[in-house]
């Protein structure tokens, strides 16, 4: 029995040349019965064969000709004879390339024209290929394509017999001495009409593309192990990409991306991945445009957040091809596990979380906002607010990339992980008395035996502080828990916002606090010049620990052992007096 061709990828139908009847049925009863109801696009490639080649003087391809014209789906035809083996390798060798090399997939034989798909994924690759982004391939961009894709470069005269053919047949193929994308495809057209669509589908699937034309999930989001409690970056191969990448669409090198130039970034992308809100995440200039800091920034956060997600946009640019990288994975950096940096009382990353928590209307928005510079005049004008904000801290004259993230004040910490950071700030209102109790409880709840550092800020320091309910004021809820002091923020003021809490942030999450009370020896070990001057010492701190006890007192501190210290002379005074008047009255009797 005929089994069902749709678990085929090339069908031969084969005919008998001497007989007339069995050429008439290759189109009333096999093609049908192979493609019948299929669509264009989804049909089984066929292949003709003439059987029986050593009974027959003559051809049969007079005859078939016009039933190769109707049906698309055929690729060739090949006459041979089983009983003397004639052309029995080429059948086989045009069954092979029928399903390495499918036409129907490339090019509309009716139409004579490449179908829209291969048309659509030609000019990404064009576009990709045109590394100055001026609209044509140069030499040196021509060359750079075919030896990614071919692994040889083009010979000088090979490379202008090429553009002659081109300007001979086409109207605007070349264009200042290189070829344009019409150009481009018109050359991938003639390829396939002369039977090389092989060389079309070599070029095809060095870019990522399947039979079906889609990238595959093997390009897009290749093997990638994260370990446990690691985390995700890109690397210095990565920013030089990136870099490069911005550069190409900046036409106008201002160092910005206009909506215009935006919008051509991500041509080669098969949608716009970055929504409206990407101006409210990363730092943009004067008129709202993103700057190559904040593309970068951009970056940096979909590779910690989301590397799989990272990797898929890198191979849309084309990241392994143009760099002559196997894969995306060279772009990224997997960071050593947590426990490890705990271990050692530092951290080798350079990109960190911080939770941002606190009750409703503590103001975390304009906080994340005001960590791009924005205080909250120029807050008003943002149309979309993101629950994410990166920027860049120094620490130790390093940049690092600190993530703010805002969390929803509805949302339970149901598990451990939805308290995970590598840093958390929280946040009360000192105006509203009812604001700290919220985020003593979290911290008890959460962070209290967790090693990660916490910060607490009190928002709205531009207005009247009240006191607040909790049992013990803030100050004396951080000093018990031998925690920082609250900081006190606002970004309500005509001045830029005070950077200095995320640069303390950043600190806090390079040297995580428990280690820093193991090294700094101080009393409270918080009150260290790390936390007071968000400065680090150079030799490590358990060496400096007599200095440090000397030093790193803050005022409130100093008072409080001024006092007691008068205390202690005054009892002491009072003891030597009272021992002298008893001997004098000893002596007296």
């Amino acid at each position: 029995m005929f089994s069902s061709p749709l678990q085929a990828n090339v069908v031969c139908v084969v005919y008998d040349v001497s007989k007339e009847n069995t050429i008439e049925k290759i189109r009333t009863k096999w093609i049908p019965l192979v493609n019948g109801g299929a669509e264009r696009e989804r049909r089984i490639p066929v292949i003709l064969v003439g059987n029986k080649s050593d009974l027959q003087v003559g051809s049969s391809m007079e005859a078939i000709l016009p039933i190769m014209n109707q049906f698309s789906e055929i690729e060739t035809c090949v006459e041979c004879s089983a009983k003397n083996l004639k052309n029995i390798s080429e059948l086989f060798y045009y069954a092979q390339k029928a399903v390495l090399h499918p036409t129907a997939p490339l090019y509309d034989p009716e139409e004579k024209q490449l179908r829209t798909q291969c048309t659509r994924s030609l000019t990404r690759i064009f576009n990709i290929s045109d590394q100055d982004n001026d609209g044509v391939l140069s030499d040196e961009e021509l060359n750079f394509f075919q030896k990614s894709c071919f692994g040889n470069p083009l010979a000088p005269q090979a490379l202008e017999d090429v553009k002659t053919v081109v300007w001979k047949n086409t109207n605007d193929g070349v264009q200042e001495n290189g070829l344009t994308l019409n150009g481009f495809l018109f050359l991938n057209t003639l390829f396939i009409q002369r039977g090389r669509h092989e060389t079309t589908w070599t070029i095809l699937r060095k870019f990522g593309y399947d039979d079906d034309l889609e990238l595959t999930d093997d390009y897009l989001y290749p093997q990638f192990r994260l370990p446990h409690d690691s985390s995700t970056e890109l690397n210095h191969r990565g920013y030089q990409f990136l870099q490069k990448v911005f550069e190409k669409y900046d036409a106008d090198g201002d160092g910005a991306l206009s909506p215009s130039e935006f919008h051509n970034f991500f041509s080669v992308f098969p949608y716009i991945p970055w929504g409206p809100n990407v101006d409210s995440t990363v730092c943009t200039n004067e008129k709202g445009w993103i700057s190559l800091h904040g593309f970068l920034c951009q970056w940096t956060l979909t590779a910690y957040l989301d590397v799989h997600r990272c990797m898929e946009y890198l191979g849309y640019l084309g990241y392994p091809i143009l760099t002559e990288q196997e894969s995306q994975t060279a772009a990224i950096t997997v960071t050593r596990e947590k426990k490890l940096d705990l271990e050692k009382g530092q951290t080798q990353r350079s990109v960190f979380l911080c939770k941002v928590i606190g009750p409703r209307g503590t103001g975390k928005s304009a906080f994340l906002q005001a960590f791009l510079g924005k205080n909250l005049a120029k807050q008003r004008s943002l149309k979309e607010i993101s629950y994410y904000t990166i920027n860049t801290v120094q620490v130790n004259g390093q940049d690092k990339y600190l993530i703010l993230y805002e969390v929803d004040v509805d949302i339970e910490f149901l598990k451990a992980s939805d308290a995970s950071c590598d840093v958390a700030c929280l946040m009360y209102d000192i105006s509203d008395p009812k604001s700290f109790n919220y985020c003593a409880s979290i911290y008890k709840q959460h962070y209290m035996e967790s090693q990660i550092p916490c910060v607490f800020v009190a928002s709205k320091a531009d207005l009247h502080e009240q006191r607040q309910q909790h049992g013990i004021s803030p100050s004396e809820f951080c000093y018990k828990h031998r925690l920082p002091p609250p900081f006190h923020f606002t970004c309500n003021s005509q001045e830029p916002p005070n950077a200095n809490i995320y640069a303390r942030l950043a600190l806090a999450a390079t040297f995580p606090l428990d280690l820093i009370r193991i090294y700094c020896c101080c009393c409270p070990a918080v009150h260290c010049k790390f936390y007071l001057n968000e400065l680090c010492v150079s030799t490590p701190l358990k060496k400096k620990k007599n200095k440090q006890q000397k030093n790193h007192l803050n005022d409130a501190e100093l008072s409080k052992t001024s006092f007691w210290l008068r205390v202690t002379l005054g009892g002491a005074v009072a003891a030597v007096l009272g021992f002298t008047l008893y001997r004098v009255l000893v002596k007296q009797k």
